[in-house]
């Protein structure tokens, strides 16, 4: 690692650690089986976590097997998600994953995937069309226990104002980058802290700096 990696990866450390003694250890909901949290995951694209469980609630409701939702009628599926929103592009997606996952491997459990390397697991997720380093991260860190670090609209907007990465690097770019400054064990906490954060604190529409735990670690907050 280079000298300036290597000061970006204990800033990454110590934001970390300061958000920790705020917020304390996060949470989330009980892990879903893999297939669950991808489906979920893909339901979440472009809308909030309560039309997203609303969706996928829908969804388990109204089909008994992920089985039944892949050779169903499209428009029953449509139907059945239509919390999420997008649910034209979202329905057919879903289906088209689950079909091409039946074809490769004969069923939908794809918990094989704790064998495989992360790289070797984010390359299977991700060659199935509308499935991202986002979801495939998502996929491997909340449902497979596997280190992977998901970046999503929260955490790239606070990590590009902390400063812990390039203001030109792309959302795709920055799953690598993240994952090469923090330590793997805190992915986690970290990506959920952050989320945090940029929905209560640095927010979308503004920067609340004056009540901001890791103000002096911030590159904007430092001068704001």
């Amino acid at each position: 690692m280079n000298p300036l990696m290597n000061k970006l990866a204990q800033r990454a450390v110590r934001i970390h650690e300061r958000l920790l003694e705020f917020y304390g250890e996060p949470i989330w909901r009980n892990p879903l089986p893999g297939i669950d949290e991808l489906v979920s995951t893909i339901l979440s694209q472009n809308t909030n976590d309560i039309n997203r469980d609303r969706a996928f609630e829908a969804l388990r409701a109204k089909f008994t097997t992920w089985e039944v939702v892949r050779d169903a009628e499209t428009q029953a599926v449509i139907e059945a998600i239509r919390p999420a929103g997008l649910a034209n592009q979202k329905g057919p997606r879903i289906q088209q994953v689950l079909k091409a996952i039946t074809a490769e491997r004969g069923d939908l459990d794809i918990s094989f995937l704790k064998e495989y390397s992360v790289e070797e697991a984010r390359a299977w997720l991700t060659k199935f069309n509308g499935v991202g380093p986002k979801t495939a991260a998502i996929v491997l860190c909340f449902s497979l226990n596997m280190p992977a670090f998901p970046v999503d609209t929260h955490v790239y907007r606070v990590t590009g104002r902390i400063g812990l990465r390039p203001a030109n690097m792309t959302v795709e770019q920055a799953h690598p980058h993240l994952e090469s400054l923090f330590p793997p064990e805190t992915y986690y906490a970290a990506h959920l802290n952050l989320i945090r954060l940029g929905r209560e604190i640095c927010t979308a529409r503004r920067a609340n700096c004056e009540i901001c735990p890791i103000r002096k670690l911030c590159d904007y907050g430092s001068t704001h």
